[in-house]
C-alpha cells in the first residue's frame, strides 16, 4: 500500500435517523426545502416544564428493521444508532457475512453524552413504586452509554476497535475525529463512527431549563430554534443518530468502494474555562479550526463552507462568530456559515455526526443548507449565515463545528476526494 493511501481516510456510506426523516435522503429534503423538525413534546406530557417542544424523530418504529425481541432490549438511542449504522453500511456495501476474515479490521466508535436515560428514568419510576426487587435485569446494559456502540458491532459482525466517545455535544465529531486517527495509525481499515442520542424526557428537560440552556418558545414550535438571531433564546432539543462508514484510502480502493468525501483534518482542544460556558475570546474553539485546517493540508481562504455548531444560545453564537473570525481572518466574511440545527434542534451527542454528513452532502449536491429563523441579525453575529433560504454554491472543503459543556471544541475538516489528494 502507498503511504499516502494509508493516511487518508474516505467516507463511503452514510446513515441517519433523525427529526426530519429517517435516513439520509429525507433529511437532505427537508434541509434544503428549510423544513423545521420542532414541534410539541409527544414523547411525555410536557405540561408543567417551561420547555413544552422539542424536535423528536417520528413515525420511528426500530421493530421495522430489528428483530422485535432485540429491540425491546435497547434503549431508543441505541435503536437510532443501530438503524443509522444499518443504513450505512448498506450504501457502503459493507458486508461482514460474506467477508469475515475482514471482521477484525473493522471497528465501531459510536458517541453518546448521556446514554440510555430513557431506560433510566423509566426504571428509576419502578423502584420508586414498586422497589429494587421490580428493576429489570436489561436496565444497565440498556443505560450504559457504549451500548450503541456495541449493539452496532454485534448486529454488524466487527470485531475491531470498539468503544463509545463522551464529550457532551462534541462527542459526535469527536467519534468520527478519533476513528479516522485509529485508522491512519493502522488499528483498523474500516470504522462505523457517529453519534447517538435520545434525551427528551422530563428529567432532561428540566434539567436543561435549569440552567438556562432551552428556548422557551412554546407558541411557535417551528420558529424557536433561531441562530444567530437576535431574539434567539435557547436551544431546542432533538434526538437521533448518524453514523459514517470510514475507510483508509487503500482499502477503499482495494474494495471498489464508492468514495463520497475524504475527511481531512479533526482539531480537538479545550477552553479550560467553565464547565458550561464557552470562553467568549474563541481562543480553544479558533485553535482547533486551525489544526483541522492544518491536519488537512488547508488554507483558511480555501474553505468554502462552514456548518456551525449555531446552538441559538446567546453566548455559544457569539463565541463561535468571534472564534471563526479569528481562525480565518477576513476570508470569515466571505465563507458561507450555516446552523442547521435551526431546522434539526440540537441532537446533543448525534449533532456533531450529523453536522458532518451535512457537509458530505453539501460537497456532493453543491447545495448550502440555511439557517432559518434568521429574521432579525445579532449585531455581534455579523457573518454569513445563509439566512432562510438554501443556496447553490461549489464546496470542495467544509468545517464542522461542535463544541460541548466542559469546554470541548471539536472541528472536523471534509473534502472532496481526488485521487492525488
Amino acid at each position: 500500500m502507498a503511504v499516502g493511501q494509508d493516511h487518508r481516510v474516505v467516507v463511503t456510506g452514510l446513515g441517519a435517523v433523525s427529526p426530519l426523516g429517517l435516513d439520509v435522503p429525507s433529511l437532505w429534503e427537508a434541509l434544503k426545502a428549510g423544513r423545521s423538525g420542532v414541534d410539541r413534546i409527544t414523547l411525555f406530557d410536557p405540561e408543567g416544564h417551561e420547555t413544552r417542544i422539542a424536535a423528536e424523530v417520528k413515525g420511528f418504529n426500530a421493530a421495522d428493521h430489528i428483530e422485535h425481541r432485540e429491540a425491546r432490549r435497547m434503549d431508543r438511542y441505541t435503536q437510532f444508532a443501530v438503524i443509522a449504522a444499518l443504513q450505512a453500511a448498506a450504501q457502503a456495501r459493507l458486508d461482514l457475512d460474506n467477508h469475515p476474515e475482514e471482521a477484525c479490521n473493522v471497528g465501531v466508535l459510536i458517541g453518546s453524552g448521556i446514554g440510555g436515560i430513557t431506560t433510566l428514568s423509566a426504571q428509576m419510576a419502578v423502584l420508586a413504586e414498586k422497589g429494587p426487587g421490580r428493576i429489570s435485569p436489561f436496565l444497565v446494559p440498556m443505560m450504559i452509554s457504549d451500548a450503541a456502540s456495541g449493539h452496532v458491532s454485534i448486529m454488524l459482525g466487527a470485531k475491531g476497535v470498539n468503544f463509545c466517545a463522551t464529550s457532551a455535544c462534541s462527542s459526535g465529531a469527536d467519534a468520527v475525529g478519533e476513528a479516522c486517527e485509529i485508522i491512519k495509525r493502522g488499528d483498523a481499515q474500516v470504522m462505523l463512527a457517529g453519534g447517538a442520542e435520545a434525551a427528551i424526557t422530563p428529567i432532561s428537560i428540566a434539567g436543561f431549563n435549569a440552567v438556562g440552556a432551552l428556548s422557551k418558545r412554546n407558541d411557535e414550535p417551528p420558529r424557536a430554534s433561531r441562530p444567530f438571531d437576535a431574539g434567539r433564546d435557547g436551544f431546542v432539543m432533538g434526538e437521533g443518530s448518524a453514523v459514517m462508514v470510514l475507510e483508509s484510502l487503500s482499502h477503499a480502493l482495494r474494495r471498489g468502494a464508492r468514495i463520497l468525501a475524504e475527511v481531512g483534518g479533526y482539531g480537538a482542544t479545550s477552553d479550560a474555562h467553565h464547565i458550561t460556558q464557552p470562553d467568549a475570546g474563541g481562543e480553544g474553539a479558533a485553535k482547533a479550526i486551525q489544526v483541522a485546517l492544518n491536519k488537512a493540508g488547508v488554507r483558511p481562504e480555501e474553505v468554502d463552507y462552514i456548518n456551525a455548531h449555531g446552538t441559538s444560545t446567546q453566548l455559544n453564537d457569539k463565541c463561535e462568530t468571534v472564534a471563526i473570525k479569528a481562525a480565518l481572518s477576513q476570508h470569515a466574511y466571505r465563507v458561507p456559515v450555516s446552523s442547521t440545527k435551526s431546522m434539526t434542534g440540537h441532537l446533543i451527542a448525534a449533532a456533531g455526526a450529523i453536522e458532518a454528513i451535512i457537509c458530505v452532502l453539501t460537497i456532493q449536491h453543491g447545495i448550502i443548507p440555511p439557517t432559518i429563523n434568521l429574521d432579525h441579525p445579532d449585531p455581534e453575529c455579523d457573518l454569513d449565515y445563509v439566512p432562510n433560504v438554501a443556496r447553490p454554491g461549489k464546496v470542495r472543503v467544509a468545517l464542522s463545528n461542535s463544541f460541548g459543556f466542559g469546554g470541548h471544541n471539536s472541528v472536523l475538516a471534509l473534502k472532496e476526494y481526488h485521487e492525488g489528494g
